[in-house]
């Protein structure tokens, strides 16, 4: 089987610096140290990385001409470098050291799944207890029962931990903390199999105890890597914005604002609601109810200048069953609710997967 990258050279410090920069990249590499060595992969591999010393011998085999093809050179100011790369059908040519970063986003890319993007809905409280998390819990577990390549997102440090709302808070796998240092790009492959699942649900949340808050560029590199990997990414957000939230609003296709049906509750809802407008393109309020003063969801929308995306019934059962570690949104009114909007969603947009396996 193929590896995902091909680095076809037989220089010794070139062909380090290129596993170094695949290894940066989190992704599998091969070594061919001649063109008959290269033969049998070329044309599978995700990306073939070809040292300017074997680009001759490359041409002269005459391979077949693929997209996928750079060659890496630490002499970019020769021209035959640029004649070697036409010749073999280099679309490409990265003068090391200054092109290491564009190399390792290229390798990256390549073995990313060709995907348009992840439908990506974040989650506000209109005020504390609305719902929000259970809302945002709820949606993602639905997603995935429906199929659907899922990523929650705990973005509230003082929530509490949303994997406890799921009962995964003992799933072994990456948390926050994990990735505090993470900057550019993330390989989605990595995200989703270093993260707990449930029933199917890839988790981001945070260890117990001191937290630390997410950095602006941590939250962008991971809500990058799941609009690339999954289907659908669900984020919960606290009230009270910072940069890392403002970052994650900027990147949803969707806001939903959650409130209950009370006076107070309205006017603490506008409040959130002019904070996330400059951030977010589309900002809709979801109503919990019932209303104990009769006050009706579309009057609160219209107070709120704000769309209404739906009603949530209330179940009583809910509470009980999420302190049993039952995910909600298995069944009753909060599941109803889901089902319906996510169904009035676009249909989800299924990448086509390259062969990364070796």
């Amino acid at each position: 089987m193929s590896a995902a990258v091909l680095i076809v050279s037989a220089d010794s410090e070139l062909v380090d610096d290129l596993l170094r920069l695949a290894a940066a990249a989190d992704v599998e590499a091969r070594v061919a140290s001649d063109a008959p060595a290269a033969r049998s992969a070329w044309r599978d591999a995700a990306l073939i990385v070809a040292g300017s010393d074997l680009a001759a011998e490359l041409a002269d085999c005459a391979l077949p001409r693929r997209p996928g093809v750079v060659v890496a050179t630490a002499d970019p100011d020769g021209e035959i470098v640029y004649r070697l790369a036409v010749d073999i059908g280099a679309q490409d040519v990265a003068a090391l050291p200054d092109a290491e970063t564009w190399l390792v986003e290229r390798m990256a890319a390549a073995t990313e799944p060709s995907v348009s993007g992840a439908t990506t809905i974040a989650v506000l409280g209109g005020r504390g207890g609305a719902g929000a998390s259970v809302l945002a819990a709820a949606l993602a577990s639905c997603g995935a029962k429906r199929g659907l390549r899922t990523l929650l997102v705990d973005g509230d440090p003082l929530g509490g931990g949303i994997d406890l709302v799921l009962g995964a808070e003992g799933a072994p796998g990456a948390r926050w903390s994990d990735y505090s240092e993470r900057r550019g790009r993330l390989s989605s492959t990595a995200l989703h199999d270093s993260l707990p699942a449930r029933g199917g649900l890839a988790i981001l949340s945070w260890h117990r105890g001191a937290v630390e808050p997410v950095a602006p560029d941590t939250m962008r590199s991971v809500l990058d890597a799941g609009a690339r990997g999954f289907d659908l990414v669900v984020t919960d957000l606290p009230r009270q914005l910072t940069d890392a939230s403002a970052e994650a609003l900027a990147t949803a296709d969707m806001t939903l604002i959650v409130v209950p049906a009370e006076v107070r509750a309205a006017v603490a809802a506008d409040r959130v609601a002019d904070q996330a407008r400059p951030y977010t393109r589309d900002l809709r309020l979801v109503v919990r109810g019932p209303a104990p003063g009769g006050l009706k969801p579309g009057v609160i929308a219209e107070s709120l200048r704000l769309p209404l995306a739906g009603v949530m019934s209330a179940d009583r059962r809910l509470a009980a069953a999420i302190e049993r570690g039952e995910p909600p949104g298995t069944g009753g009114p909060l599941n109803a609710f889901c089902a319906r909007f996510l169904g009035g969603l676009a249909p989800a947009r299924r990448p086509r997967i390259h062969d990364q396996a070796s």
